[in-house]
């Protein structure tokens, strides 16, 4: 007897270290947990549920109607056939109690709402509302659900909750919104289940998906057959690479293990217990199945590797159990929730009795089918849960904080709701060097409500270089400016509304040096102009005249433009130079389809001779012709001269363009100066309307009081007038 005794503690032995293990570990997370609260600072204090007013609370949160009853009674049945015939399984998430301790079936929580919201009818604002307005709250065990799970409604009024309570509440508004979605209790990875995004790319770093390639042009050519080669000598060499591929990888797994900062092995790695929302295609035209993450609202892939497995899914009417194999994740599942081998239904849709996935027989089993299957077809009740109400504050001001703040790998992520900053910050995105985040590399901030329609700042902390972004309608038609200091001549790009400017002017650079103009759809087919500047006199600097009264001089001018189709190429200029000081006109025309060397014309300056801007000296000597085409028209000296009159002309407009463009961009960093000293926003038209609308009806209630001031004056000075008339008439009576 004592030798069997000792076989089985010994055959016992492994699945008692197994458990003592997890218990052990178990009660190290929870002196780490313990040791985090106490770090925390004392302006985040843990919220205690048991202290929450219930009193007010309709009567349908502590009582269960007779339909409910019965409803709690079938979802027990079905739990006690799970249990008795899947006994391997962990236990159902069927019925727990809510905020006041009575126990409610889990699809009537869910509670359909269609907020009055446009970004609430699409998935993605329904889901980022949700993961900004409510604060994240870890399961008290991360290996088993919830004993409870309140009602959205108490949710939202305090902000806050554990995945169940996340995934309720936004699958209420998806279902409310028209897309079929389902509740999901499974098994997630650690970060997860935790929050912990510190190993994630950031969302808006991701680059996105390219286009589908081009097809290859020699797809269908001939192809001809290579020099033959020894198949001997082919293998030998694929062994070798072979070999160096594999010496690589071992080598790269070694390196990639030596990496300091790489999260270690969850020994919990497929047991902790997540909750989130599954989306089946069809309805709202959802091309694919998809998972959304609740706490983060991002949209993942039913392949993901994040999701370990699925427990059971339910909705506002029904309640499914899977019956797949998870061992490799979700990544094989089936969600056609019709297939009875896949998917077990707890309330037929069909009239047709439940079957669970039956054994061997066996003694306990025979006394329930001697007493026959319960019909399981059974209309869900309503939900009991009130009705979700957010007001326009609520939705407008999403985190009960103030701000929220996300850490993925190598940036940071502050949120704010709009109106919290007086510049009409509302998202920072911190790019950093290191997985540490010290050194900064970029920051990108957007802005709402602006009055001077800035929408972006990007900043390059290398390079200090900052480009703001603007929306359609600023008073300057700007559409980017790129700077790193608002200073005159320091360096600036400027982008423009080319549609809205009568020059089709899309972008301009400008330093102390030079300048740059492009343009986009003009009627001359130019596209680009580019002007050199000299230095300004000495003296005039000394004297500290302003740049605006002591102009650059402007040392050249180039104009290039695009191919004009309705002009020959020997009379289409594709670049045109004036070199102002130098006193030189040169031009290149376009080439023909078969050219090789373009044309020139060239005029210079007469040497020993003044410059008169009222003359033109033309003669063989100041002009340089090169023409490979036999063109009467270009050889004849009186084109030449008419067309230098018509140079000569231009290059006068020019110039005043050119100080037309430098005077621009001074009025331009001018204004942007004023707007960032003083910014103002701007309050949107709805809140307009609504402020509006409590205006007037402030109005009405003035002037109902007003009346009913003026009334009980009048009534007051009748009074008085009577009381004077009787007593005039008493004195009168007594005389």
């Amino acid at each position: 007897m004592e030798a069997l005794e000792e076989r089985e503690e010994v055959e016992k032995t492994p699945e008692d270290e197994i458990s003592s293990n997890i218990s052990d570990f178990l009660d190290d997370l929870e002196t780490d947990a313990a040791e985090k609260k106490a770090s925390v600072s004392n302006d985040e204090p843990d919220f205690d549920w048991s202290c929450i007013d219930t009193s007010l609370l309709p009567s349908s949160y502590k009582t269960n109607s007779q339909q409910e009853k019965e409803l709690l009674q079938l979802a027990d049945h079905f739990f006690q056939q799970y249990s008795h015939l899947c006994p391997e399984r962990k236990p159902l998430f069927i019925y727990p109690v809510n905020e006041c301790g009575v126990q409610k079936f889990v699809s009537t929580t869910v509670r359909p709402t269609l907020l009055p919201f446009p970004d609430m009818y699409y998935w993605s604002g329904c889901a980022s509302f949700v993961c900004d307005y409510l604060i994240m709250e870890p399961l008290k065990c991360p290996l088993t659900p919830p004993s409870s799970l309140y009602s959205p409604t108490t949710i939202l009024k305090y902000q806050r909750g554990n995945c169940f309570d996340f995934t309720v509440l936004l699958c209420s508004l998806l279902i409310g919104a028209g897309y079929d979605a389902y509740c999901v209790h499974g098994y997630a990875t650690l970060e997860m289940c935790s929050l912990d995004q510190t190993q994630e790319l950031c969302p808006l770093l991701r680059k996105p998906p390219e286009g589908p390639e081009e097809e290859d042009p020699n797809k269908y050519r001939i192809k001809y057959p290579l020099q033959p080669q020894s198949k001997f000598l082919l293998q030998q060499q694929a062994k070798k690479e072979e070999e160096t591929e594999s010496a690589e990888k071992e080598e790269s797994e070694e390196e990639v293990l030596m990496e300091v900062g790489k999260p270690k092995r969850d020994p919990l790695h497929g047991l902790r217990v997540h909750a989130w929302v599954l989306v089946l295609s069809g309805k709202r035209k959802v091309p694919e199945t998809f998972f959304i993450n609740p706490f983060t609202g991002n949209h993942h892939s039913t392949m993901d590797e994040c999701f370990l497995g699925i427990e059971s899914i339910w909705n506002h009417r029904n309640y499914w159990v899977n019956m797949q194999d998870c061992r490799k994740g979700c990544k094989d599942l089936s969600f056609d929730l019709s297939d009875s081998f896949c998917w077990e239904i707890m309330f037929s849709e069909s009239n047709e009795p439940s079957q669970l996935p039956t054994e061997s027989p066996k003694e306990d089993t025979d006394d329930m089918q001697e007493k026959g299957e319960i019909d399981m077809s059974f209309e869900m009740p309503l939900s009991w849960v009130a009705r979700i109400r957010v007001s326009c504050t609520e939705y407008e001001n999403p985190f009960s904080q103030g701000k929220k703040v996300i850490l993925y790998d190598k940036a940071k992520l502050e949120k704010w709701a709009a109106y919290a900053n007086r510049d009409g910050l509302v998202e920072r995105l911190t790019v950093y060097a290191d997985s540490d985040r010290t050194e900064e590399l970029e920051v990108k901030e957007w802005f709402k409500y602006r009055e001077d329609l800035l929408y972006m700042r990007e900043v390059n902390k290398q390079t200090q270089l900052i480009t703001d972004h603007f929306s359609p309608g600023h008073p300057l038609l700007l559409k980017a400016h790129s700077y790193t200091s608002l200073e005159p001549e320091t360096g600036h790009t400027v982008e423009f509304y080319h549609t809205a400017r009568v020059d089709g002017l899309c972008k301009r650079f400008e330093n102390a040096t030079e300048m740059t103009e492009y343009f986009v759809g003009r009627e001359d087919f130019l596209h680009m102009r580019h002007i050199e500047f000299g230095e300004r006199d000495e003296k005039t600097e000394k004297a500290g005249i302003a740049a605006d009264a002591n102009p650059r001089p402007i040392v050249q001018i180039k104009e290039y433009f695009h191919r004009n189709p309705e002009k020959p190429a020997d009379e289409d200029i594709e670049e045109r130079i004036f070199m102002v000081i130098d006193d030189i006109i040169q031009l290149t025309y376009h080439l023909e389809l078969h050219d090789t060397i373009a044309s020139k014309v060239v005029f210079c300056r007469v040497i020993g001779r003044e410059k008169r801007e009222d003359e033109i000296f033309l003669s063989r000597e100041n002009t340089v012709k090169y023409q490979p085409w036999s063109s009467e028209k270009h050889k004849n000296m009186l084109h030449l001269y008419n067309l230098l009159w018509e140079l000569r002309a231009e290059q006068k407009e020019l110039k005043q363009q050119v100080r037309d463009s430098e005077a621009e961009m001074l009025n331009i960093l001018m204004v942007r100066e004023g707007e960032e000293a003083s910014i103002k926003l701007t309050v949107p038209m709805s809140n307009i309307a609504k402020r509006g609308q409590r205006c007037e009806a402030m109005a009405l209630e003035e002037e109902q009081k007003s009346s009913h001031s003026s009334l009980e004056n009048k009534s007051q000075r009748i009074g008085g007038e009577d009381e004077s008339l009787a007593h005039r008439t008493a004195t009168n009576s007594t005389l």
